[in-house]
């Protein structure tokens, strides 16, 4: 353990000094083109630098030692191969400084570009789960509705939500409804699935012990079937995400008008590959704050499993 310990001290230390040699080649190192805000980069790296230095005290940052000199390793490689020999062919691959121009400059249209996809994917993702969470809650409590619910389920649940596509934005007027139904669909199978493989796998005993109180249904679906369902209510919604992640960007590149995926689409047809690298940055953030999101209300709701699902 103090040999880790020391590994991830001096690997912290050494990105440090990778850092500041970035910075250092990045400044007075003659550029291969006129490359833009290389002072900003350059400045940047040097705050990445401190930062390596200040936090050598907290064990948490720390921990990320190894990490902060990968990326320095990389952001130096990327810095010299592009910015000072040009080896990569242009417009594809552009210079650090590039990516951070990108920001600097278009980061209005790139926030308003992330409010549209947030706002598509949470309206089309939160409704999917609540449909797919009812139906497995009918599938899993009766009979009846399972016997016609089922068939449909498995006729339909199979098929990808983009096979959908052409027929939504031929039928609905609003290319906007069109995909949020279109993630709704795809988050409405798996919660259904799990939810109702949830409940019909509930030890009939807790009911028995429910019902000689004086349960009622209502009482019996609350307390005793959902809460024990919950875990595969969970799994369910992580599987729903990622599929409502896959949708949002098909959605916004081949119908709805704004987002990131929108963005990307503009970019690459104007050859703007930063501006295309910016939104794809921004994306990775989106969804994996996301997911992590979705885990942190899980390990809290589900204490006693907190470490059963692993992100």
């Amino acid at each position: 353990m103090i040999q880790k310990v020391k590994i991830v001290y001096w690997s912290q230390l050494a990105a440090f000094i990778m850092w500041f040699g970035t910075a250092f080649l990045t400044y007075f190192i003659k550029n291969a083109d006129d490359f833009p805000r290389t002072t900003e980069f350059t400045c940047l790296c040097i705050i990445i630098a401190v930062f390596c230095v200040v936090t050598l005290p907290f064990n948490k940052v720390r921990y990320y030692g190894p990490w902060l000199l990968a990326l320095a390793l990389i952001t130096g490689g990327w810095e010299i191969v592009q910015a000072k020999w040009l080896l990569l062919p242009r417009p594809f691959f552009g210079a650090p400084q590039e990516l951070l121009d990108v920001f600097i400059t278009d980061w209005y249209r790139l926030l308003d570009s992330l409010l549209h996809s947030l706002t598509l994917l949470l309206g089309g993702y939160i409704f999917g789960c609540l449909i797919g969470f009812l139906i497995g809650i009918g599938m899993g409590w009766s009979l009846r509705f399972g016997y016609w619910a089922h068939p449909v389920l498995r006729f339909f649940g199979p098929l990808p939500p983009v096979a959908f596509l052409p027929l939504l934005f031929a039928v609905i007027p609003s290319s906007w409804l069109a995909g949020e139904l279109l993630m709704a669909f795809a988050a409405a199978f798996p919660v259904a699935v799990l939810t109702w493989s949830g409940i019909a796998g509930v030890n009939p005993g807790y009911y028995d012990v429910a019902r000689t109180m004086g349960a009622s249904s209502s009482f019996l679906i609350r307390h005793v079937a959902i809460p024990a369902a919950l875990p595969f209510v969970f799994v369910g919604m992580f599987m729903a995400l990622g599929s409502c992640f896959y949708m949002l960007v098909v959605a916004e590149m081949l119908g709805v008008k704004a987002g990131l995926g929108f963005y990307m689409q503009w970019a690459q047809g104007w050859a703007a590959y930063p501006n295309m690298y910016a939104a794809l940055i921004i994306m990775a953030v989106m969804c994996t704050s996301f997911m992590t999101l979705l885990f942190k209300i899980r390990n809290r709701l589900l204490r006693w499993q907190k470490e059963s699902i692993k992100w």
